[in-house]
């Protein structure tokens, strides 16, 4: 018997809105974030055209807004964020999906290009597994940051969890062959793509009604 695994990316599929620039906002102000915005608008036409890589782009904001923050501190605004707008990102349908998921022993994953630091504390209420199983929780998979000394870089420690990326970081965890698994994935964008063409059933969109 197949093992059935359900995995969700996070930003616009369980959320309403981008999370990278919501926290943006929380962490350093509805300003400073409009300011950044302005400041990197060239190379984020770039990005939205295809001619910059979304990942190195990406980096850049975040470095802009957080390069050289405490590790510990970071880690607490995190925290703060997920805590003070759970139920206002989260989408319903979706995280019932994933209650629901869960209860049924399904492995669950949710694969986000944001940084796994903000997204693992809007699952916090859930057991958390590093390598999922059936009986082991939910286990988050993001872009990661890279630290020196306590401090954060402003670099990721991975590449952009997007795409293809997406498909890879899955595969490293799976504990049996593709094709010992019944794979349900739902998405809603482009970075999405290749995560639901690998999944045996493919959700575009699906808790936006």
């Amino acid at each position: 018997m197949k093992t059935k695994a359900y995995i969700f990316d996070f930003d616009g599929t369980l959320t309403t809105k981008d999370t990278l620039l919501e926290f943006i906002k929380y962490g350093r102000g509805r300003l400073a974030l409009l300011w950044g915005l302005l400041l990197y608008a060239p190379l984020l036409v770039l990005m939205k055209l295809r001619l910059y890589p979304n990942g190195k782009a990406k980096q850049k904001v975040f470095a802009h807004f957080f390069k050289g923050m405490c590790v510990d501190d970071f880690d607490t605004l995190c925290q703060r964020f997920a805590d003070d707008n759970r139920a206002r990102l989260l989408r319903p349908k979706g995280e019932e999906t994933v209650k629901q998921a869960l209860e049924s022993g399904a492995m669950v994953m949710v694969v986000s290009a944001s940084i796994v630091d903000w997204v693992k504390p809007f699952f916090s209420h859930y057991k958390m597994s590093g390598t999922p199983s059936t009986t082991h929780g939910i286990c988050i998979l993001g872009t990661q940051l890279e630290t020196h000394n306590g401090h954060l870089t402003g670099r990721f420690s991975t590449p952009n969890c997007y795409g293809r990326e997406k498909v890879r970081r899955i595969e490293e965890v799976l504990q049996k062959p593709r094709t010992d698994y019944e794979i349900l994935a739902f998405g809603d964008s482009r970075g999405d793509k290749e995560m639901l063409s690998f999944a045996d059933k493919g959700y575009y969109q699906p808790f936006r009604h």
